[in-house]
């Protein structure tokens, strides 16, 4: 039988999702705790790789089970006591047989959180970006995402990809206020704390962060707006701007 896991994960201590040679990840240590659960070889499949260090909210994964009359509810409460603390399984239910976490995803969204000033508080999921920047224009030049386009000028260097196209349906920078500022009455001006998010069908490997350097370049005045319509229009990846650190990175929807 098939069932369907939701689940979050801190990845500052994983090497990204899937499973690789001599190298602690998600997906590894899912498939450890179900397999000595449920007493059966068992197989995760999540809705897609994250880089090393990527965080997740709300991730989506399948697997199949033999063992008869699982329990659903009460597995979730026994992996949750099994596996690290740095990942949490909020459910686990029975699914349709056909359901596949990854190719049935339309849509996937991931935020990337940005501090402009040095705040202790933000060290481990944000980005400290201290440069004047000017959000209206890195905007804009969001919108030459939107749509379908090649995005290898985005994607690491060896991916193993079949295409390298993909349709971005929402590129778009906002500000907002973390909780320590909105409750605790941290100093902080409007504009100190920005979040980035994109969403589409499907993302390249380290496509996000790619994005995101290049749009920050493009913020701090090293190129005009224009610029990410060229690369989206055959530029490769030498010509983008740097990738930003994974650990602000969060996965933070997935569509069915």
């Amino acid at each position: 039988m098939r069932y369907k896991a939701v689940l979050s994960y801190d990845g500052s201590t994983y090497c990204g999702w899937q499973i690789q040679h001599d190298a602690k990840t998600v997906q590894e240590s899912l498939q450890n705790a179900l397999s000595t659960l449920l007493r059966e070889k068992v197989s995760v499949t999540g809705a897609g790789r994250t880089d090393s260090g990527v965080n997740a909210v709300n991730y989506v994964a399948h697997f199949d089970s033999e063992f008869p009359g699982l329990d659903a509810t009460a597995l979730c409460y026994k992996i949750n006591a099994m596996i690290p603390t740095g990942i949490r399984v909020h459910s686990i239910v029975p699914a349709d047989p056909s359901f596949h976490a990854r190719f049935d995803a339309t849509m996937r969204e991931y935020k990337y959180f940005i501090h402009r000033k040095k705040d202790p508080f933000m060290t481990e999921y944000s980005y400290l970006c201290p440069y004047r920047l000017d959000v209206e224009k890195m905007n804009r030049a969001a919108g030459f995402l939107i749509g379908r386009h090649d995005f290898s000028c985005f994607e690491k260097t060896g991916g193993n990809s079949k295409t390298s196209v993909c349709t971005v349906s929402l590129a778009r920078w906002e500000t907002y206020s973390p909780t320590h500022v909105s409750l605790l009455g941290y100093p902080s001006e409007e504009g100190d704390y920005l979040v980035f998010t994109i969403r589409a069908d499907r993302f390249l490997r380290n496509m996000v962060r790619a994005v995101v350097g290049s749009l920050l370049d493009v913020g701090r005045g090293r190129h005009p707006e224009e610029w990410i319509e060229t690369l989206t229009g055959g530029g490769t990846r030498s010509e983008a701007g740097e990738s930003v650190p994974g650990n602000a990175l969060f996965l933070s929807k997935v569509n069915y």
